[in-house]
């Protein structure tokens, strides 16, 4: 009976989840290329067909379907029973604060593993908007993490790298050039929206806020609907957006940030230990 590597069956589950090859190359650290090459491995394995080329993406087959639920069950299991012989040893509690864009993008296949492999660990995840916020409760003891974007040269925490903030449009919707200009922003105390402002008005350009949310995804649903002009972090760009290259100033760079608290158990330490290989890995496979 052929066996089926679990490699193959967790490339498989991250694109049968997110259903876009670079989407799901980048939370796998992968190269979109080797990505493909594992599937159709696995496909070879299995002898059907999984996945379907589509418009914006791919779609599973009935196959596929079939198999991600299997797979879903299977990688469960396998993490649990590692994290049960390997990792029994470590307990406690780990408090994280993050970003929206981290959690539904890097962070979640990350966190998803983190939990299954320490299974004594009580994983707190608190997602905010404002990173000044999240660096100040792990100052008050509050949070044993932060993972957040600062300005450049902020000067706190550790920088696992750089991003730049760019304004981006929807590419179905591309807004006409207009006065004042529409923006889709989060609320105040944001990176993006402080920068943007700011140099809207020294620039003297009109402006208006069109759209406001707390939420991330939000946010970017506002800017696909041609509602108004986002501003993320470059590697945040997602399919159906464009990048405003003229007419606008140019935004700041931004550096991933990783803020850990003075006094921290083992379980936070081996978190600390995974975000930094998982950051470093993923901007080693953008280059």
């Amino acid at each position: 009976m052929t066996d089926l590597p679990i490699s193959l069956l967790r490339t498989f589950v991250v694109v049968s989840d997110t259903l876009n090859l670079t989407v799901a190359a980048k939370q796998l650290h992968r190269a979109p290329s080797t990505v493909s090459m594992q599937l159709s491995r696995l496909e070879t394995l299995v002898t059907v067909t999984l996945l379907e080329r589509a418009q914006y993406g791919v779609k599973l087959t009935a196959a596929g379907e079939e198999l991600r639920s299997h797979a879903h069950q299977l990688l469960g299991l396998h993490d649990r029973i590692l994290g049960t012989f390997l990792n029994a040893g470590i307990k406690g509690k780990v408090r994280l604060g993050t970003h929206d864009h981290y959690v539904t993008e890097s962070l979640t296949p990350l966190l998803q593993t983190y939990a299954l492999s320490y299974p004594e660990v009580r994983l707190e995840v608190v997602c905010d908007y404002r990173p000044h916020y999240l660096a100040s409760l792990v100052a008050d003891g509050e949070l044993d993490i932060a993972l957040v974007d600062m300005s450049s040269l902020s000067g706190i925490g550790l920088c696992l790298g750089h991003d730049q903030l760019v304004w981006v449009k929807a590419e179905a919707h591309p807004l006409q050039p207009s006065a004042p200009i529409p923006l889709a922003l989060l609320p105040e105390g944001s990176l993006g929206r402080d920068e943007a402002l700011r140099l809207l008005k020294q620039y003297n350009l009109p402006h208006r806020v069109a759209f406001t949310s707390h939420s991330w995804t939000s946010i970017l649903a506002a800017v696909r609907a041609g509602i108004g002009i986002g501003v993320i972090p470059k590697m945040a760009l997602e399919s159906g957006m464009i990048i405003i290259d003229e007419g606008l100033p140019t935004l700041p760079q931004t550096e991933n940030t990783l803020i850990v608290s003075t006094h921290i158990n083992e379980a936070t330490t081996r978190l600390v230990s995974t975000i930094k290989e998982s950051l470093f890995q993923l901007r080693s496979g953008s280059n």
